[in-house]
């Protein structure tokens, strides 16, 4: 008896980490469906952030989450560049982490995720995520 409760046991714990590889919430209300998940993914789907302008995240509050789409025209510093929309230009810090690999132009479109960063007179964006859209 004590023998097939370990054998159960450990089955349970061996077993658990492959049912929980695709973590995360799935929000059933959101307008997209999701029918397969190629890479084990987490993190909240759903309404929250939305792509915005560089004209609006300015207005926005500081620590706001946005989503902005355009190109990054020049490096200013180390880590600090001057991205570019429709709308305008805003300063954005890009840690060399967040580039993920990915070698970007000033000719190439990207999505930018991060938090508006507002000091006394100036407002910029902390990127968190830089994608490379063509």
């Amino acid at each position: 008896m004590k023998k097939m409760t370990i054998m159960v046991l450990a089955a349970a714990l061996i077993g658990a980490p492959a049912l929980a590889q695709n973590g995360g919430f799935v929000d059933p209300n959101a307008t997209t469906t999701q029918t397969t998940q190629s890479a084990p993914r987490g993190g909240f789907e759903g309404p929250g952030s939305s792509l915005t302008t560089v004209e609006n995240a300015k207005s926005l509050n500081d620590d706001a989450w946005v989503i902005l789409r355009g190109n990054i025209e020049r490096r200013i510093s180390e880590d600090t560049y001057i991205f570019r929309d429709k709308s305008g230009t805003i300063n954005v810090e890009i840690d060399r982490k967040r580039w993920n690999g990915q070698t970007i132009t000033p000719q190439d479109t990207i999505e930018i995720r991060g938090k508006v960063d507002k000091d006394w007179n100036s407002t910029e964006i902390d990127v968190k995520q830089v994608n490379k859209i063509n």
